[in-house]
């Protein structure tokens, strides 16, 4: 059993940063790559970045690279989304999930798992 707590939104002004933490319960954690996705106003759900289970691969969304950074510790099972330069296009609710990153076709994708989710933290850019 895995149970993720997310943790650090907040209202920001645009060209801010915020770090968020998504922390986790239970030893399996370990066994998953864990990855960050988001829920804007009006939106789908859509994935934002990912970290391998261990910590050594990173995926990003197009509309974050270069500004969001994702890391995790596996000794305090905490995963982090660390936001910078953020953008009011950047407000939504951001869930953490434990799921799989997976290699097709010579691309990298994360497949979120169906059983693992938090429940979310919002994040408001005004502009």
């Amino acid at each position: 059993q895995l149970q993720l707590a997310e943790s650090g939104g907040g209202l920001v002004q645009a060209g801010g940063s915020l770090r968020l933490s998504c922390a986790a319960t239970g030893d399996i954690f370990r066994s998953y790559a864990m990855g960050w996705l988001r829920q804007g106003p009006g939106k789908e759900r859509e994935f934002v970045a990912a970290v391998s289970w261990s910590g050594g691969s990173t995926l990003y969304a197009d509309p974050v690279k270069g500004r969001f950074t994702v890391s995790r510790d596996n000794v305090n099972y905490t995963v982090y989304l660390e936001m910078n330069n953020l953008k009011p296009e950047d407000t939504a609710i951001y869930y953490c999930n434990a799921g799989e990153l997976t290699f097709h076709s010579g691309t990298y994708a994360f497949q979120a798992g169906p059983h693992y989710w938090g429940q979310g933290t919002q994040v408001t850019v005004s502009s």
